[in-house]
């Protein structure tokens, strides 16, 4: 009992002391002496017993939570994991795909524009080389235009060009030698008397004069050349030279040969250069050899004419057909202006309308050159 005591003393137990609830059976009577203390002894005992056993199995109860708690945990770690692993792959199965399109679109891309620069180079060559023989076409008619305007200015009914009207070279010196033989007197006679016919007179040098209002809206043309008629340069010459030189007695023909000469339409052939069947003439034309279809008078008419594309013929005299033709040159003329074909000094440019607006109103008057 002293060994317990000691033991007891040595080893306080860790927990405090359980007591039972209920005494038991043999807690009834207590025993005397000796007895008692060996049954304290015991009971000591085998309450540190009941507590050590309780701690242990609560540890181990602690325990076996704490482990299911981190098993738990660790699950859910791993679906989450899972689905982390699924996403990333959908994520580069995405980015993969995303690469591949951008290198296909790239190189469809590189692809087009190559292309684009391929048939730009080849239209820009194929448009220098039409720019290069437009160029030279122009070039062309520019000297055309100019020799052929060198021609027309430098002939006046004052100083007439003698290249454009070779009826008017003057007679060799040999003309009059030729045919039968005459005595020396008689030839020196006609030589001295045909020299006295063909000499020419002295012509006095044509003076002109600008007038200030018909250069001034010339000039304004000029700036901004336009076949439009409502402009004051085309006004005025529409009202004092185009319509009544295009005046005729038939107005309705009148009226279409206005239309055909300002559409630039009108077509003007020999009657005798082109042999026209019967049937068609007397279907087809209007007026006749001996009659002009635009003045209705009986004249001798040489020339038809042909609006558009109708393939309708009119017999015209050799007065309507000069009136025509100083229009039509008129009008031609205005064209090589708006067209940028002619390159003259301004005021030669005016005198040269004011020539043609001259030939116009010399028409008009009756008067046109014998071979008309």
């Amino acid at each position: 009992s002293q060994v317990s005591l000691e033991e007891e003393s040595q080893n306080p137990p860790a927990v405090g002391h359980w007591k039972p609830l209920m005494p038991s059976k043999g807690d009834k009577e207590e025993p005397e002496g000796g007895c008692q203390d060996a049954g304290g002894v015991h009971e000591a005992q085998s309450t540190e017993q009941l507590d050590v056993s309780r701690l242990r199995s609560s540890s181990v109860e602690i325990r076996e939570k704490g482990s299911e708690f981190l098993r738990d945990e660790l699950h859910k770690a791993q679906k989450e994991l899972k689905l982390k692993d699924k996403e990333c792959e959908r994520l580069s199965k995405v980015r993969e795909q995303l690469e591949q399109e951008l290198e296909e679109l790239t190189a469809s891309l590189f692809e087009e524009a190559h292309k684009m620069v391929r048939e730009a180079n080849t239209k820009q060559a194929a448009a220098e080389k039409q720019l290069r023989e437009a160029r030279g076409k122009i070039d062309m008619l520019q000297a055309e235009v100019t020799a052929l305007k060198t021609l027309v200015i430098t002939s006046t009914p004052s100083s007439p060009n003698r290249e454009l009207h070779p009826q008017l070279q003057s007679p060799s010196k040999g003309g009059f030698r030729k045919g039968h033989g005459r005595n020396k007197s008689t030839s020196s006679a006609m030589v001295s008397a045909a020299s006295q016919n063909v000499a020419p007179e002295p012509v006095s040098r044509e003076c002109r004069e600008v007038d200030s209002i018909l250069f001034a809206e010339f000039q304004a043309w000029k700036e901004s050349p336009t076949l439009d008629k409502s402009c004051s340069f085309l006004d005025r010459i529409y009202r004092e030279d185009v319509g009544p030189c295009l005046d005729f007695t038939k107005q309705e023909l009148s009226e279409l040969v206005r239309v055909a000469v300002e559409q630039n339409t009108l077509t003007i052939e020999p009657v005798a250069s082109q042999a026209v069947p019967v049937g068609k003439v007397a279907a087809e034309e209007c007026g006749g050899p001996k009659k002009c279809a635009l003045s209705g008078l009986p004249r001798t008419c040489k020339h038809r004419i042909m609006l558009g594309d109708s393939g309708n013929y009119y017999y015209i005299s050799p007065s309507c057909r000069a009136r025509i033709t100083a229009v039509c040159n008129f009008f031609t003329y205005i064209r090589y202006i708006q067209q940028g074909l002619v390159r003259q000094d301004v005021e030669l440019m005016y005198w040269e309308v004011m020539r043609l607006r001259r030939e116009m109103s010399l028409a008009k008057l009756g008067f046109y050159p014998s071979e008309m």
